[in-house]
Order: structure tokens, then sequence, then C-alpha cells
């Protein structure tokens, strides 16, 4: 692929005009002369200086366009209304699923309107729980978060790690249980890692240190895991697993729970993966399990002499198997529970029994197996929802989960997995009357013929006259599920009259394998097609209008959002496209870009180039046709889809829909990252902005 590449220097000034403009005055932005060559086809890419979120240049840039989009956001009447209220109905105690090791009970809990959950321990369920990390005291502003935890089995050590700003980076600290004392332990550079303990250490994945001024994805190649012992420094950690042949996979490490095995599992993309493992008792070099990347593989633990793997392996919609560690071999692979009509979401082993949580219609069903797989009971939820963060140990018939659904906050249980009740462990109170609202789920067609369920959520008793405000929901990709959780945010939403739907597009995992394929590389376009017939689907039921429809998307669903204005700008009135991957020709050059593919394809392979170009929302966007309200959201720390996405994106609208009456936003987060980890009180700003945004753009106003 040749390419011509002419850097231009920008410059930032107010907009003048020579059409009917829009009302807003955006920057503009500085157009270079950059034009890349792709297998004959000449496609200009104007904004890449925008690329270099460092530069002094881009900095202007973002102030710039956040004072626009905050002078705009300042004017709406009920935006501190729609704050306050959403800080009401959040100052409320959440808990997470106890977790147990060693005896000793672990539990996140957030109060009121702090910005991180706090972890608590436990010496029994009589006893009072203590502060073991409040990682509200990281930081003054909250924007440094706990990202991943893990306890020694004798819990003597947590292994603790924190992000910066929404950053996938992190560094690993060791603390003393007993004493609450930090050692003095400090393992950086670290990502897309857990914290595996074997004896007095534990296992971590990282990259080397990024080198400064090399290539955008250079400090993301050539993951290793490493072992790491307490009291050294990380100098002295040793090299576990590396492979000099492939820079762009990944690896992480598990230790099954009797510490006799190392389990590395290997990728290369987001979905698909290869497990090698390792015998800790014995001086062992590791052993394949399997060779490709063709299915996926999650190693529950070691029993009786047996790994016990949930795995799509010939199997779509998932099964649990059980392999002899013996006899490796794939022809003694023995199915525990073989593959169903549903998709087997997850397995956790609880004293000789098997939880088994699936997926059917997206509403999670849960089953309890005997460990040779005979089933024995299923359990009762309270309505259609989902089930998560199911916690148990391999010797203990104890086990917790929470349910919760669109109008069903968090509910934790505990479960006896030997007499099969189940009773409320926690249920949170929230200042919201939850019976005024109901949820159901619908089919529509699809272009293609195909059916595509959605869940519809709002007010008892509204008028189907088409004037309901709408907020329209989707992802569509990565083999991920959207099912129907409880979102406190989204309250604020449903109480002043909206409807909130989620269609379960193509590309997901809502029906397995088969499904999530239908979404990916060349087959993309149904992802867009269902997403748009869902729109069309709630217009024609009387649940609203163009004029009062939003859509919605985050990451590879502001992707979406971003593709569905470019190919239908007449069926939506707003649109929210959050972290989006915007730029399809470039996306893999960009961190850790470089594992989607797999779901994408890649603009250096000649058809999926024109694919790809086909769609982009960057590089499809029109001058032609009124496009909707647009509030495009990013962040400045975030290095998984990187702010250029956005930045190059809203230039590109500004440009070319600078004539029309919708305003075309960008909102820029300081000290955040892709989303997880961002404070409660980032959180409820950027959601009032959002709602304040829609409902003022639509004339519409609120209750309080």
């Amino acid at each position: 692929m040749k390419k011509i590449i002419i850097i231009f220097i920008s410059s930032i000034f107010i907009l003048g005009t020579s059409c009917n403009r829009s009302k807003v005055e955006y920057p503009k932005t500085q157009k270079g002369d950059v034009v890349d060559n792709y297998f004959g086809t000449d496609v200009p890419d104007p904004y890449r200086w925008l690329e270099d979120d460092q530069s002094e240049d881009v900095a202007s840039w973002v102030n710039a366009q956040n004072e626009v989009t905050f002078n705009y956001l300042n004017q709406i009447p009920f935006r501190d209304a729609l704050k306050n209220r959403l800080s009401e109905i959040w100052n409320y105690t959440t808990v997470s699923t106890p977790f147990m090791k060693a005896g000793k009970i672990f539990t996140f809990k957030r109060e009121g309107l702090q910005n991180q959950a706090v972890l608590y321990i436990q010496d029994s369920f009589d006893d009072e729980p203590r502060v073991l990390i409040d990682p509200n005291t990281f930081s003054d502003d909250g924007t440094v978060a706990l990202s991943a935890i893990g306890i020694s089995r004798d819990a003597k050590y947590i292994g603790y790690a924190v992000s910066e700003g929404g950053s996938d980076w992190q560094t690993i600290k060791v603390r003393n249980i007993k004493t609450g004392k930090d050692l003095s332990d400090e393992v950086k550079w670290v990502k897309f890692s857990g914290i595996q303990w074997h004896k007095d250490g534990f296992f971590y994945s990282r990259y080397d240190e990024p080198q400064k001024g090399g290539e955008l994805s250079s400090s993301n190649q050539f993951h290793k895991v490493y072992y790491h012992k307490v009291g050294t420094p990380q100098s002295q950690d040793k090299l576990i697993f590396s492979n000099k042949e492939f820079p762009q996979r990944s690896y992480s490490a598990q230790v099954t729970s009797d510490e006799k095995f190392l389990i590395i599992s290997e990728s290369e993309s987001t979905h698909g993966n290869s497990i090698y493992i390792k015998n800790l008792t014995k001086e062992h070099s590791f052993v394949q399990l399997t060779t490709s990347f063709d299915y996926s593989y999650h190693v529950l633990d070691h029993v009786d002499n047996h790994l016990y793997v949930l795995t799509n392996y010939k199997s779509p919609k998932y099964k649990l198997i059980k392999i002899n560690i013996n006899s490796l071999d794939v022809g003694n692979w023995r199915d525990v529970i073989p593959e169903k009509k549903d998709v087997l979401e997850n397995c956790v082993l609880a004293g000789g029994k098997i939880i088994a949580s699936y997926i059917e219609d997206v509403k999670s069903k849960v089953e309890v197996y005997d460990i040779d797989g005979t089933m024995l009971h299923e359990l009762e939820l309270p309505t259609l929802g989902t089930v998560s963060g199911i916690s148990a140990q391999l010797k203990s018939n104890q086990v917790f989960y929470s349910f919760s659904s669109f109008t069903v906050p968090p509910v934790v249980y505990s479960f006896n997995a030997d007499t099969y009740l189940s009773e409320e462990f926690f249920a949170p109170e929230i200042d919201f009357n939850f019976g005024d609202y109901e949820s159901k789920q619908v089919f529509y067609k699809s272009e293609d013929g195909t059916d595509i369920p959605m869940f519809i959520v709002h007010k008892k008793g509204i008028e189907l006259d088409g004037n309901n405000p709408t907020l329209l929901y989707g992802y569509g990709g990565f083999n991920a599920m959207v099912k129907p959780r409880f979102s406190v945010s989204r309250l604020v939403w449903l109480e002043n009259g909206g409807v909130y739907a989620i269609a379960n597009i193509r590309g997901g995992g809502e029906y397995g394998e088969n499904w999530y394929r239908s979404g990916t590389k060349l087959n993309k376009q149904n992802v867009f097609d269902d997403f748009i017939a869902g729109a069309e689907h709630l217009i024609e039921q009387g649940y609203t209008s163009n004029k009062k429809l939003a859509i919605q998307g985050a990451s590879n669903g502001g992707l979406l959002v971003g593709a569905v204005v470019n190919q239908r700008p007449d069926l939506f009135q707003v649109a929210i496209p959050q972290v989006g991957v915007m730029d399809m020709l470039r996306f893999h050059k960009f961190t850790i870009g470089w594992a989607w593919v797999n779901d994408y394809g890649s603009s250096e392979d000649s058809i999926h180039f024109k694919n790809l170009f086909n769609y982009s929302p960057l590089h499809n966007v029109t001058s032609k046709g009124r496009y909707p309200a647009m509030l495009v959201t990013t962040a400045d720390h975030d290095d998984r889809v990187v702010p250029a996405h956005s930045f190059k994106y809203i230039a590109t609208v500004q440009e070319k829909q600078k004539c029309g009456a919708n305003p075309k936003l960008i909102r820029i987060q300081t000290r955040a990252g892709h989303g997880a980890g961002m404070p409660t009180s980032l959180v409820i700003q950027e959601t009032a902005d959002i709602y304040s945004f829609i409902l003022y753009t639509m004339d519409e106003t609120v209750a309080y």
C-alpha cells in the first residue's frame, strides 16, 4: 500500500458563513493535505494531525471544541435540574456479591455518591466489615481507580492494580491484609492482566516500557507473562511466557485453586484463544492444549485430575467439557454439559456441583448440575433479567449471585447448592417508584427477514401516538451481550416520559457463535440493518417518530451510531456516538486496535478495504441531507479507542454539515478513559449533559 503524507500545521479560528449556517459556530479545524492510496483508491485524510493528541495544536483544538460545547450545554435551562435529580437517585448504597478466600469474606461497597467502590473484608459474616482498600483516597478527584485485585490462597496478601485517569495501563501494589499496610512492591507497565497468586508471589501480564517517539502501537506489542515474588524489585521478576515471533498476541495467566497448574491463554484478537498448561508441582515445561484461535476456551478449575473447560469447540452455543490432565489429546475430551438450544454463558464450580448460567432469548436462566453433568435444579428468578457476579468456592456449597433488570436494582442473593434455597442477602433502597414502569421484549424483522429481539421500557399506560421521546441503544459486536440490566442513570430518562429500547442486533453473543459471526467482517452491514429496522419498528408501532428518536452507542456501539447516521440521517433526531471506532481504515494502527481485525477485517486486505471504506463513519459523512443533532463524547486518556477517532470524525461532520440547523458537538472529558473506573461525579455530569442535550433538541421539558 503506497502512502503519500504531507504534514500541515494547524490553526484555530472561528468559522465564517456563506450559507444558512447552524446556530452554533464551530471552531474551524485546519485541513492538511494527506492522501493514502489503498489498492488504487486515493483516500484523503485531511485531519491526520488530530491523531497526535499530545501536541499543542491538538490541545488548542480540544479547548476550542469544549468551549463551544459547554457554552451550548450551559444554555439548556433544565440541565442543572437533571444533574441534581441524578445525584438524588444515585445517592444509595450498592454491594457486590461477596467472594471468599481462606475463610475471609470480601465485598465491594459504594455508599451514596462515593466516586469509587470500597473493598471491605470480614473474618466471618457475624463480624463487622472493615475497609481493606479505599480507592477514594488515591486522588482528590476520584480519577485514580482500583482496576484489578488478586488475593493469595492463604489470604495473607492482596495484589491490587491502580489505573490513572481511565487508562488501561496499570501499576500493581501489594498490601498485607492483616496489617492493612502496603509493602514496597510496585509492578509497572501492566496491561490486560490478572493477578494470579502462587506460593509467595503472583503471575501477571505486561508490555515492555513504552519508548518515546515510536509508532502509535509499538507500546502494545510483545505481551509477556511474568512472576513477581513478594518483597523483591520488579527487575528480578521472572519471565514465564512470551513469543518473539508474534508481536501482536496477548497472554493471560490463571492458576487453579489448588495451585497445581498454571494456565496460559494466548490470543490474537478479542475472540478465540489457545491454551497452554504447566504443572507447577513438577519441573515440567508448558504443554499446548489447543493449536488454533478458531474457538474459545475458559478453564474453570482442576478437579480430580481433570480440567473443567467452558468452550465453543464445535458447539456454537458453548458446552462444558472435562479434560484428563494425563491424556490431553482432543480425542479424550469428554462432554459434561453438552451444547443446548440456549447459550451457555458461564459455569461455576461449588461444593461438588456446577452452577450453569444460560442466556435464553437474551434473559438469564440458571441451572444446577452434579459434577458429572446431571441436571438437578433450575433457579426461580424474579422476572426477565440478568444474573451476574456468581461467586463460589470449589469445596463450599454457599453461592452468591446478583440479579437485576431494567426496573429491578441489583439484589444480592445467597444460594445453597445442596438445598437449592435462595435468600436475599442485600437489596438497595433507591428514591424511585419502580412500580410505575414496565419492561417488555418484542421481536421485529430485519431487512433480510431475521428476527431481532428488542427490549422496551417505559411508564405504564403511555399513549402510542408517536410523540414519546425515545432512546434506542445498540452495540452489535465482539460477541458481547446487551442484557436487561439495571442502570441508575437511565431512571431520569424514564421519569421524564422517555421510552428506552435496546436492540439485540447481530454481532453480539446473544444467540451464540453464528449470531456473532453474522455481524462481523463482510457481514457487518447486517448490524446496521438490524439497528435501522429497530428504529423503524419503534416508529411503526407508535412509540415515537423520527422527530423524537435518539440513538446511542459506545465504543463499537459508537461506530454503529456513526454508520447508521450516514446511511439513514432522516431516521433520527439526535445521535450520541460515544468513544466510537470511527476511522475504519486506520483503527488497527492505534494501541490495541490490531486485536479488532478479527471482528472488522483490515484495510490492508483489498476485499476488506472495500467493505470498510463503504461504511466507515469517518469516510462516509456527506454534505447532503439533514443530519441529526450530534453530541460525540470521548476522553483524553482513552488508550483503547483513542480520541483521534472522535476528533477526526466530528471535524469532518462539522465541515460537511456546517449549514445544518442541528448542532454537531463534541464533549471531551479530561482525566478519563474508555469508561471503566470513571468517578461517580463525572458519570453524573456526563449523563446530565447527554440527556439534557437530547431533550432540549426534541423541545421537551423535564418534570423538575
